[in-house]
């Protein structure tokens, strides 16, 4: 139990640790002033056994009464403050932190933990950080502490009743471990399982289309109905494993206040203790029963807390691209490639390729579906780092850059374009947030999605559904290319940008296309004849080698992948429909 509090505590940082430990010790307090009850009534007791109460007795055991009350109060309030705070705070920075470190890992990350898994821990699991974690952590401290203080103070009383709360203490805490194993064999099924359905309900979402379309409606509501009724087992099921050993918990704290209770007539009838002892022992015994039901309820949840931070850790915990080097502005704009080597899942995609793409030169890369293209491009723009080898940019390894000065010179126009929940113009400037206007709707005009975008409702104000999904995708792939050109990097990196794009929307995406990359040097990937055909130098890339390379007319003079590529192309577009 006090691992996991330590635990939490150091999760939240020296600041929010600070005010934690704080309201810890306004609790202390407040479990002092709550104390105060005790000689208030003791005063009352002791003017009623000697039956000579006066006004002043009165006066003084309401004047403590008060004192008791309006303190714990005040106390309760300040220490609730500081665990909402720090609560709140705490969960707040942790998502911007994991945010912050998820940007340097390695792209093969998010190709293992599902979108739904990341999601969950940035919702869910800081859900109960935020919600349930400051309640359990902060109830179970002033439980234990306030049990704790009772039997100091009980000591100033009678040793012996202050002796057999001690002993009821350390029952309640031996059945407490207990509690803790139990809960602890469910706590990480129980967030497996949240993860589980937050992945599948957004898999349904996502693939609403595709359901619908392929009739799937049926199977994928069967999964999602799996995922929702594990979930509801799993939580069910800690239900019940739990409530034997907080029925357990819970009769060990009510048999020690009745212990007391009953010592402490034994010991008055016997003539060993006075009245008034006997009067302040009784009402602690209530006191302690209260405060030790109180931290065993809410003890059940330390474990969900435990495994949240771990979760929580695991993303933290992930290495990071060694992104610790200089901050270089480079002379020039020349990419390289030195037998270079990567593997995935022990599987090598890229065997020893080696390549020169000189400044403000277009480098076309083709080859067969699964034959590299993309994780070379990867590897380049350093979304992976190679396992053998070296990629530079002017001379030097991509490594020896730090991560944000290096992407400073890169642009990125994705086959699979993402725009967010906001509005338009804010997607265009999502590289310079700070760019004005006039210069937003210069790069829209430039990437010839001024026309479409003015004749929405709102204009440049619409704000576009998440993904972009109230847009084609041939309108959201000039968003992206106008995006680009709000960044205005040296280096631009196309990625199949024009695959997904409509005949009707591909003159207009060319133009965008070629205002963006005039006097750049281009990387890209394509299947398209014309993207290709007046590009610098051509690689070919198959089963991660690259083993053609040269301009159109050179490859067209040479039999191979590319000069079969360029056959079946114009085969393809001499089909026509009798």
């Amino acid at each position: 139990m006090l691992e996991i509090i330590r635990k939490f505590f150091a999760f939240c940082g020296e600041e929010n640790k600070k005010k934690f430990q704080t309201s810890v010790l306004l609790g202390i307090v407040q479990a002092v002033f709550e104390a105060l009850k005790i000689p208030a009534i003791a005063v009352m007791v002791r003017a009623l056994m000697a039956g000579t109460v006066t006004t002043k007795d009165i006066l003084t055991s309401l004047g403590i009464m008060l004192l008791s009350i309006l303190g714990a109060g005040l106390v309760k309030a300040k220490a609730t403050m500081l665990q909402t705070e720090a609560g709140y705070d705490t969960c707040a920075r942790k998502r911007v932190e994991i945010a912050e470190h998820m940007r340097y890992l390695p792209m093969g990350y998010f190709n293992e933990n599902s979108l739904g898994q990341i999601t969950s821990v940035t919702t869910n699991v800081m859900e109960n950080l935020e919600n349930v974690a400051t309640r359990v952590v902060m109830m179970v401290c002033e439980g234990m502490l306030t049990t704790t203080l009772i039997i100091v103070m009980l000591l100033f009383f009678d040793w012996r009743i202050a002796l057999v709360l001690l002993v009821g203490f350390a029952l309640f805490l031996y059945a407490n471990t207990w509690l803790q194993k139990a809960a602890g064999k469910l706590a990480g099924k129980k967030i497996d399982a949240d993860a589980r359905l937050v992945e599948k309900v957004l898999e349904y979402l996502q693939g609403m289309a595709e359901v619908k379309a392929y009739h799937l409606t049926g199977q994928k509501s069967r999964e999602l109905n799996e995922a929702i009724a594990v979930n509801a087992g799993i939580n069910t099921d800690m239900e019940f494993a739990l409530i034997p050993h907080m029925s357990v918990q819970n009769l060990i704290s009510k048999l020690t206040g009745v212990a007391m209770v009953l010592f402490t007539c034994l010991f008055y009838c016997g003539g060993s203790m006075d009245g008034l002892t006997a009067v302040v022992m009784v009402i602690s015994a209530f006191i302690v029963n209260a405060s030790l039901e109180t931290a065993g309820n809410y003890s059940a949840l330390l474990r969900v807390v435990d495994v949240s931070v771990d979760r929580a850790q695991e993303i933290l915990d992930t290495p990071q691209m060694d992104i610790s080097g200089e901050d270089i502005v480079p002379g020039t704009l020349n990419i390289a490639a030195e037998d270079i080597v990567f593997s995935y899942d022990k599987r090598k995609i890229i065997d020893g390729a080696a390549l020169t793409i000189p400044e403000k030169t277009t480098t076309a890369i083709v080859g067969p579906s699964g034959g590299g293209k993309t994780t070379l491009v990867n590897l380049l723009a350093r979304f992976w780092d190679v396992e053998k080898g070296a990629v530079t940019l002017d001379g030097r390894n991509v490594k020896d850059y730090d991560m944000d000065s290096l992407m400073a010179n890169y642009s990125f126009v994705f086959q699979n374009v993402y725009l967010f929940h906001d509005t338009i113009a804010n997607n265009i400037r999502f590289g310079r947030p700070e760019a004005p206007m006039e210069e937003v709707i210069e790069a829209a005009k430039k990437a010839c999605c001024h026309d479409f975008i003015t004749a929405l409702p709102d204009g440049y104000d619409t704000v576009i559904g998440e993904g972009g999904a109230s847009l084609s995708g041939g309108e959201k792939q000039r968003i992206s290319i106008a995006r680009a050109m709000m960044k205005d990097a040296p280096v631009i990196f196309l990625d199949e940008a024009t695959a997904n794009v409509d005949p009707e929307n591909e003159n207009e995406l060319m133009q965008a296309i070629q205002a963006l990359t005039r006097e750049k040097t281009v990387v890209m990937i394509a299947h398209r004849l014309k993207t290709v055909e007046h590009a610098d130098q051509i690689l070919v890339v198959d089963h991660g080698k690259i083993v053609q390379r040269g301009t159109h007319e050179e490859l067209l003079g040479q039999d191979g992948i590319y000069k079969n590529f360029i056959s079946e192309r114009h085969e393809a577009a001499s089909w026509k429909v009798k």
